[in-house]
């Protein structure tokens, strides 16, 4: 597989994730969370989204090879 395809690819996901991130943490801040919530809320929200990219990777690896 081409390198810059995977790193052009690995990097549309961090940046997916860190704006889905920082939607939660405005969401929750907007919602009356203190700081330390809105954080943790928008880690999470980071660390879901990774999450669901490896496993979509790992699925259609499997269906590629």
């Amino acid at each position: 597989m081409n390198v810059a395809l995977v790193l052009l690819t690995t990097a549309l996901v961090l940046v997916i994730a860190v704006l889905a991130a920082a939607g939660a943490g405005k969401l929750a801040r907007l919602d009356g969370a203190t700081y330390p919530t809105a954080l943790t809320r928008a880690a999470t929200a980071f660390a879901t989204v990774l999450t669901l990219a490896t496993a979509a990777a790992g699925t259609l690896a499997a269906f590629l090879t």
